[in-house]
């Protein structure tokens, strides 16, 4: 299913022997366009550092009713996982201690065209061997491609003949937990209008001057199916969408590497232009 990243925020993270925080943040692959961590705002649960990194692959169920995320693992081992510096970038040094520390297999291992490096969902790692020789040489400084949602939200998304609008959310298969789309929020330029782009459709971002780019004039992107209040994102939506740009759907992709094509159907979350 397709949900609004924005609402995902503030969830509640319940460990299997009872809460740990609130979600407050996610660090995303700016490669891959995969949601890689969420930050959990422990709220003084311990002493010590209030802010830890979960990876999907520790999820053992969400239970979207009550707004909860269940993860497989106990309090303790929440508590004694590798800290993190709130103000220092993630290092590749970091992941490797995470991962190691819970005992699953790093999604860099395998290599591969997948964007959980041996599957499509994050839970195949946490029951595979974990490879050290196929892991690359540790980097000691931040990886420039794990960046905080809260920094791209407000880039200026501009087309080829001029600005268009400011990143206003991004929509997340929560199977997967891939970014989808990227909410473009352009009442500055046409009042009242949102417009999804998928990552992969962006000609670079320029992550000095906040700003992502898209090959497109502005009248093509303003003609493109609309996203009115209270509607889906659906697989209809999808389709009409991709149709509109003439791109190749992402399901597809995923059929041809054997997985079971996901079926979206209306979520309760929606976007709100």
């Amino acid at each position: 299913m397709l949900r609004s990243l924005k609402t995902l925020e503030g969830y509640h993270v319940s460990a299997t022997d009872g809460g740990v925080g609130k979600v407050s943040d996610f660090f995303v692959d700016d490669q891959r366009w995969v949601i890689r961590y969420l930050v959990v705002d422990t709220g003084g649960f311990w002493k010590g550092p209030h802010r830890v990194l979960i990876s999907p692959v520790g999820f053992r169920r969400v239970d979207w009713s009550t707004r909860t995320l269940h993860l497989a693992m106990t309090r303790s081992k929440i508590k004694g996982s590798p800290s993190v510096d709130a103000h220092e970038p993630l290092s590749r040094r970091f992941e490797r201690e995470h991962f190691h520390y819970y005992g699953w297999s790093p999604y860099w291992a395998f290599g591969g065209s997948m964007d959980w490096g041996i599957g499509l969902s994050p839970s195949v790692l946490a029951s595979s061997a974990r490879s050290k020789a196929s892991e690359p040489k540790e980097q000691e400084s931040g990886d420039p491609h794990l960046r905080s949602i809260h920094e791209l939200l407000g880039y200026r998304v501009e087309g080829n003949d001029g600005a268009i609008g400011d990143v206003d959310d991004f929509i997340v298969d929560d199977a997967a937990w891939s970014i989808r789309y990227l909410v473009v929020d352009t009442s500055n330029w046409w009042f009242g209008n949102k417009v999804l782009v998928a990552p992969r459709w962006t000609d670079k971002i320029g992550w000095l001057e906040r700003t992502v780019y898209l090959s497109l004039p502005r009248e093509t992107i303003k003609h493109s199916p609309q996203l009115h209040a209270n509607d889906p994102v659906n697989r209809e939506y999808e389709e009409r969408l991709y149709d509109y740009y003439g791109r190749p759907v992402y399901w597809a992709a995923d059929e041809r590497d054997d997985e079971p094509a996901e079926e979206v159907a209306p979520t309760d979350e929606h976007v709100s232009p």
